[in-house]
């Protein structure tokens, strides 16, 4: 790999440019976030079609993005990663537009699917913002805009409780489109169309076969599944099961056990993004020392925290100890998905980033709707107590898969190295 210590410790500007496009554009899709379930609540739906709406209207764009984010990438990587990252900007204006007009529970959640297959716009942004760095830096890269999204979760999730608090929630759907309107002309406006410093020095760990065989493409696909990237995968989509089984009754638990307003439910679904925020970066830094079995027993613990945290979440009625283990949750957080997203990443040739980034939301988003069907489908059965040991459940879970990963590497030495920041 050809790069400078100089290089290895800065991010360029295109990066910052990106931090804040990201960060409005998610803000704004944050601030319905928590509100959903109110929102459908109040257009009294029946019972069953309110329970079943609960989750769909979470798991409907998620499964948009799943089926296409692998497709979007193959575009991304084809015809550059900016006229993707516009497409997505643009489809989440409209459709939020279109959601705000929308009174029928059924159109909601039709249009929820379409905006997650019309937009998926994390995948081309990280694709792009590889292609301008260096690979020393992909892991602060990750950690970077991951914390973008998460202020933007947190500024969004306290200014959509604000407005739901003094207007309707048409108010937060048409100020969403107006932002991300301006986001995708912001991309279209100054972001070159093909960032070229990061891959000319990209030189990853996976070998590149030789362009003249006539083989190449159809072997690449198994490159990068011998490698340690299916393992990685498997790790990351747990650990998002175990995150996401709060989404669905989050509102409905804090207002009923702690009985406070929405503007105090907008601060605890946003300060898990806060301690996510202030420790990102920092995680970043230290897991760029750790070699990928390293990393992963390091992430052993993190699992085992959070299922303490969520033991404790589960068992509180105080609602000032409930922010600070939340705040704690999110700084653990700091130390999952961007790591996991950064090794993913090192283990894949350059040429293919888009494609397996996309594969990579794709699983993502596939495990967020698992979390989510089975957070509301379980609280419902066994109540909304149980929701924080059902997480706590799952972290356990989660630790047993990477044990189980980690046992495999070390019976494959010679791919474990492939995953090396």
């Amino acid at each position: 790999m050809v790069s400078t210590p100089a290089a290895s410790e800065a991010l360029p500007r295109l990066v910052h440019a990106l931090f804040v496009i990201q960060l409005i554009s998610m803000g704004a899709m944050e601030m319905s976030g928590p509100f959903w379930p109110v929102h459908l609540q109040s257009l009294g739906a029946s019972p069953g079609v309110l329970a079943f709406a609960g989750i769909a209207v979470y798991v409907g764009p998620m499964l948009g993005v799943a089926l296409t984010s692998t497709f979007w990438g193959k575009v991304g990587d084809r015809f550059g990663h900016k006229p993707m990252m516009v497409r997505a900007l643009l489809g989440l204006a409209i459709t939020q537009l279109a959601l705000g007009f929308t009174q029928d529970v059924w159109t909601i959640l039709a249009l929820r699917f379409v905006q997650g297959a019309c937009a998926g716009y994390l995948a081309p942004a990280q694709a792009y913002g590889v292609s301008a760095v260096v690979p020393a830096v992909r892991g602060r890269l990750f950690a970077y805009l991951q914390v973008s999204t998460n202020v933007g979760s947190l500024a969004g999730a306290l200014a959509g409780g604000l407005i739901l608090d003094h207007a309707t929630f048409f108010w937060i759907n048409l100020t969403a489109a107006l932002l991300c309107a301006l986001c995708a002309a912001a991309v279209a406006a100054l972001l070159p169309p093909r960032p070229a410093a990061g891959r000319a020095l990209d030189v990853t760990a996976v070998p590149s076969l030789p362009p003249s065989s006539g083989n190449a493409a159809p072997l690449q696909p198994p490159s990068w599944f011998a490698s340690p990237v299916a393992g990685l995968l498997a790790v990351l989509g747990i650990l998002l099961v175990a995150r996401m089984l709060t989404q669905t009754p989050f509102a409905m638990y804090v207002r009923s056990v702690f009985s406070v307003d929405n503007w105090v439910v907008g601060l605890c679904y946003g300060l898990l993004s806060m301690g996510f925020i202030v420790s990102a970066t920092l995680w970043a830094r230290y897991f760029e020392r750790l070699q990928g079995p390293d990393a992963l027993v390091r992430m052993a613990w993190v699992a085992a925290a959070c299922a303490l945290l969520m033991v404790l979440a589960g068992a509180t009625h105080s609602v000032a100890f409930f922010i600070a283990l939340h705040f704690a949750w999110g700084v653990l957080l700091g130390a999952t998905t961007p790591v996991l997203m950064a090794q993913i990443s090192h283990a894949t040739s350059g040429h293919h980033q888009g494609r397996i980034l996309g594969v990579a939301q794709s699983t993502a988003q596939f495990s967020s709707m698992a979390g989510i069907a089975l957070g509301g489908g379980l609280t419902q059965l066994l109540g909304l107590h149980s929701t924080y040991f059902l997480v706590a459940g799952a972290y356990a879970c989660a630790l047993a898969v990477i044990v189980a990963v980690l046992r495999m590497r070390r019976a494959r030495p010679g791919a474990a190295s492939l995953a090396g920041p």
